[in-house]
């Protein structure tokens, strides 16, 4: 029997452990099994500091820097394990708006404050929204006061209106500016202050409204993500508010409320999306949860943008990039970002530039850098965007990468460099020293230094392709 389980043990192995080809008879000796009896006993006597050399090593034989389609991506440090955060609930696919207003019934609440922009309004998009909620008797008032970089101003003028109105709910109807802004407002409607008071990570102490956070684009998901970027428009600088109790109770992504948006925006939050999987994956808090979510993003993503931008009404282009965003908000919502995103929120603060936009130019530049640390990470990433051909090749891997991210760019039409989004030299001092404070920079694969981030916003300014 011991013969039969180690044939069997070889045969796995072959495939996961480097070096691992011969065929061996005897089970005890089996260097697979001695290394797993050999974590095992150091786990039962030795602190988790003094295994973690051990542990590092999996049966791949890569250590935590190498190919992680089975492996970690860094050392763990913590000793408290890792978070998997989620809202409460979600609802997925075409029909899932309808399906939403039924649930908000059985919550039974009553009166909601809609928080979305003049546009949606205009164009006619809440009424999708507004007609089921008349049909099921739940009242409601509307703040369309939120702009693209939603203010702290505009977010204090949705608290007055949810405490004038006595609303117990709010529902955000758009993209990721209503979801912030409906975030924000939702927290100070039941901690009080100020948005400034909450910068930073897990900073209320009391839950916000409930929120039912109904999407209508395919990038920021921000409509089941603990991240809230609100801007403070005295100091030009967008605030990360990274707080658990901001998870939305209810995210709806029905692609129906996609199909009208523009090839432009479909285009720039589909490179956000790229860039949540991205970030989440070379992220130095991530793990196999968030990795899955990651890979699997970039693969749809990679398959799916073209076509939505191409043909809006594609209905499984659109179904599987509303999918893709929230892949990737799974994985970013707990391995966190990088400095593109530490970059990226500066300028849309200071130049009221796109966010997706600015991401999309910003990740190519970033990736290279970080290429230059964690190049072995970059493997599993060409193979999401079906290079499988690069096989082990950290090397070609990279240079695959940050081609196919500038070929993308430059197919849907996205800007070559900062100067067009009106970036201007004199004001990178600025930008750099509120980027190295950004939360999401934290977990970049490596911290650069004051110099190094005035470089990548100099190669951002110089950037063609």
């Amino acid at each position: 029997a011991q013969a039969i389980l180690a044939q069997t043990v070889c045969f796995q192995a072959s495939k996961l452990r480097a070096g691992c080809s011969r065929f061996c008879t005897s089970y005890s000796s089996h260097p697979c099994i001695m290394s797993q009896t050999k974590a095992e006993e150091l786990y039962k006597t030795a602190s988790h500091e003094d295994v973690a050399a051990d542990i590092e090593m999996d049966l791949a034989g890569h250590t935590t820097q190498g190919s992680h389609g089975v492996n970690y991506h860094h050392p763990t440090t913590s000793g408290q394990g890792s978070i998997f955060f989620m809202p409460n609930k979600s609802l997925l696919g075409e029909g899932a708006l309808q399906g939403a207003v039924g649930q908000i019934k059985s919550m039974g609440l009553t009166k909601a404050l809609i928080v979305t922009d003049k546009v949606l309004v205009k164009v006619g998009a809440v009424d999708a929204l507004t007609s089921l909620l008349e049909e099921t008797g739940i009242t409601f008032c509307v703040y369309d006061g939120c702009e693209p970089n939603p203010t702290r101003g505009q977010v204090n003028d949705g608290v007055k209106i949810a405490k004038a109105n006595g609303c117990d709910l709010i529902i955000s109807f758009g993209g990721g500016s209503p979801h912030d802004c409906a975030k924000a407002i939702g927290m100070l409607c039941t901690n009080g202050g100020d948005c400034r008071d909450y910068e930073g990570v897990d900073k209320s102490t009391k839950p916000m409204l409930p929120l039912v956070a109904v999407n209508t684009t395919a990038g920021t998901a921000a409509e089941m993500t603990r991240f809230c970027i609100i801007t403070d428009e005295e100091r030009h600088v967008k605030m990360a508010i990274v707080d658990w109790r901001l998870m939305p109770t209810m995210a709806v992504n029905d692609p129906k409320l996609m199909v009208g948006m523009p090839k432009s925006l479909t285009a720039a939050t589909g490179m956000d999306a790229l860039t949540h999987c991205i970030e989440a994956y070379l992220s130095t808090i991530s793990n196999p949860v968030t990795d899955a979510n990651a890979l699997h993003g970039i693969k749809l993503i990679a398959t799916f943008l073209p076509q939505a931008v191409e043909d809006g009404k594609n209905m499984k282009a659109r179904d599987m990039m509303a999918y893709a965003e929230f892949l990737a908000g799974m994985a970013f919502n707990s391995a966190s970002l990088g400095y593109v995103h530490a970059m990226a929120h500066q300028l849309g603060a200071y130049y009221n530039a796109p966010h997706g936009v600015c991401n999309a130019v910003l990740l190519p530049v970033v990736q290279a850098y970080n290429a230059k640390y964690v190049p072995e990470l970059f493997i599993d990433i060409a193979h999401a965007m079906g290079y499988i051909e690069v096989g082990q090749d950290k090397d070609q891997a990279v240079a695959i990468v940050l081609k196919s991210i500038k070929d993308l760019n430059k197919k849907l039409g996205i800007p070559k460099n900062i100067k067009e989004l009106g970036a201007k030299p004199e004001d990178f001092p600025t930008l750099v020293a509120n980027a190295m404070k950004d939360a999401c920079g934290f977990t970049n694969p490596h911290q650069p230094t004051k110099e190094e981030v005035l470089e990548l916003f100099q190669a951002a300014y110089d950037q063609e392709y």
